[in-house]
């Protein structure tokens, strides 16, 4: 078959299916055109969603007659002049390419004028071709109607979604662009009904409410505005969700860089990894992340509609992101439950009635002092805070989501122990708060590896070729974890000595539970495969459920729990304590 050249039509609608994929792409493209002719008051307007009619109107700086014109053309712009210009783009727009891709497969009304001009000028186009052209009256802005779209090239038409599908896209893409421009003030309107509206007060706190509703907004931590020591240059604000508001995947986290909307898998990792032991497995935040970094250190001439970048430094980026958001979560956590502000005289009621408690231990609280294995959690401790794992991920800023001191009432269930603090009531899981206790003092282990009772006579322990190289490609952890282990030939292991504070554990069960565990999670990789195996150890030595404790082994409990870094949550990410304030058990019993 020979070469040839393409026909016109057919190469601009070629053209335009890389730009326009769908309503919601045409949306993205004139909304960003609003905004880079300086509109602080955007509306848009749909019926069919999108398919049969898209209407955008701004209050911007308008088009003369003779750029109006020129806008339809592919390649025209007036964002840049050279290819130098490449390098620091400041604009949401660039590439002259969206206006004359909408035309080409849509009909196609434009009413525009600039504040230079008495009259406004109205453009119609069908299929690229201008078919109408007129004065007209009207304010400063631009107005573009999008009717029929797809109508000359039904193969995509007929992969579109339905109405209310496509209608949901649009409303993703204006809210999306309503956080990213809180001073603008932004209405959605689908069928001729309002479906959102933003106020355009600059208040990014007020335009979540409007995304999100009041209750999520009200759940949600801000991410202050900073620039890293370890990322210069580089600032990142915007809103997380707590660790007890999550999703079951990855779509809730919004980010933009230069607040341009984006998609990057990396970042969305930083994301998530920010929430480290604080969210349940296969769960993930609502974030809503604004990076701010100078424009040419991010190239985002890399796709056809723009939604993915290229960083200079991406690692710096991630670190900044991680590091963000971990801060957030740190400073702004709270304990799960019902609980109000506490008041000065239950601060001192509880102070009097705590003091009392403050006596030496009894001699049973061997059982689970993990203090006579030589972890201390004192705050003064020398112990040191090398990296293991990704423990200087998880310790990357320190305070914040402390516990007050609280004072053991009683066990239930064997299950849960119940605490007073100056606030009201505490309830906490020992099992999970027992895990939290040793993980934490797993990581920081560093160089100072957990003290090991050696074992009366060495332990032969069997495990088979599969489970034994699990276990053999971690033998440092395990080692740094208290066991005394090492490689007896073939699938076997010769056991000397167990950690301190095992109290009789079964290591051959342990190591099995250990290896099996790790067989299952074979997709893990480098530091996410050892801190897999810190959390399998800390689940099996922890206290179990069932296990009665006495007081003076509730305190230490309580005690250790309070020195914790992140005491909130469990390893796993669930929660380790629940409160319930004075004032919530006073409205419960009628008393107010």
């Amino acid at each position: 078959m020979p070469i040839h050249i393409l026909p016109p039509d057919v190469a601009d609608k070629i053209a335009a299916g890389e730009v326009v994929e769908r309503p919601a792409s045409v949306v993205k493209e004139l909304i960003e055109n609003s905004l880079d002719a300086g509109a602080t008051d955007i509306r848009v307007e749909i019926r069919g969603g999108g398919k049969r009619l898209i209407r955008v109107i701004d209050n911007g700086c308008g088009m003369s007659a003779q750029d109006a014109t020129l806008a339809f053309q592919r390649h025209a712009t007036s964002k840049l002049r050279d290819a130098a210009d490449l390098e620091h783009i400041e604009t949401l727009g660039f590439r002259g390419e969206a206006l004359a891709a909408i035309a080409a497969v849509s009909k196609t009304t434009l009413i525009t004028r600039s504040a230079d001009e008495p009259v406004g000028i109205e453009l119609k186009l069908e299929s690229s071709e201008l078919v109408a052209r007129r004065s007209v009256g009207g304010p400063v802005g631009t107005s573009i109607t999008v009717e029929h779209l797809f109508w000359n090239t039904p193969a995509r038409l007929k992969f579109l979604r339905t109405d209310a599908t496509e209608a949901g896209r649009i409303s993703q893409i204006i809210t999306r662009y309503a956080l990213a421009y809180p001073e603008v003030r932004f209405a959605y309107v689908t069928e001729g009904r309002l479906a959102f509206q933003s106020t355009g007060s600059g208040d990014r706190m007020e335009t979540l409410m409007k995304v999100y509703g009041h209750e999520i907004a009200r759940e949600m931590l801000p991410v202050e505005e900073g620039e890293d020591v370890i990322a210069p240059g580089i600032r990142v604000s915007g809103f997380v969700s707590k660790p007890s508001l999550h999703r079951a995947n990855r779509r809730y986290i919004e980010l933009f860089v230069n607040r341009r909307y984006i998609q990057d898998k990396n970042l969305t990792f930083a994301v998530v990894r920010a929430y480290h032991t604080m969210l349940p497995e296969k769960r993930f935040p609502i974030a809503a992340l604004f990076i701010e970094m100078a424009p040419t250190e991010v190239d985002v001439n890399v796709h056809p509609t723009k939604a993915e970048v290229r960083f200079r430094q991406a690692s710096l980026v991630f670190r900044a992101v991680q590091r963000a958001v971990h801060r957030a979560l740190v400073e702004h956590s709270s304990v799960v439950g019902l609980g109000l502000e506490p008041e000065e005289g239950s601060r001192a009621m509880w102070a009097a009635r705590r003091e009392p408690e403050q006596r030496p231990e009894e001699p049973d609280q061997l059982r689970m002092d993990l203090m006579q294995a030589g972890l201390s959690t004192e705050p003064d401790s020398k112990q040191s805070r090398a990296e293991v794992g990704s423990a200087s991920e998880i310790a990357a800023t320190r305070g914040g989501a402390k516990l007050p001191p609280l004072r053991p009432v009683g066990q239930v269930s064997a299950m849960f122990l119940v605490a007073e603090g100056p606030d009201g009531l505490y309830l906490i899981d020992q099992h999970a708060a027992h895990e939290r206790i040793l993980y934490e003092k797993i990581v920081a282990a560093g160089e100072n590896p957990i003290p090991t009772q050696q074992l009366l006579e060495p332990m032969v322990i069997e495990l088979g070729t599969q489970l034994a190289g699990a276990v053999a490609q971690h033998l440092p952890t395990l080692q740094q974890s208290g066991f005394d282990i090492e490689l007896f030939g073939g699938g076997s292991f010769l056991l000397r000595g167990v950690p301190a504070f095992m109290s009789g554990q079964d290591p051959r069960r342990l190591l099995e539970e250990v290896a099996d565990g790790l067989s299952e999670r074979a997709d893990l990789v480098g530091r996410d495969r050892e801190d897999a195996l810190v959390r399998i150890i800390c689940k099996r030595l922890a206290i179990k459920a069932g296990q009665t404790l006495s007081l003076a082994e509730q305190r230490e409990l309580l005690r250790q729990l309070e020195a914790c870094e992140n005491p909130l949550t469990c390893p796993h990410g669930r929660p380790t304590i629940l409160h319930f304030s004075a004032r919530q058990l006073e409205r419960q019993f009628g008393r107010t």
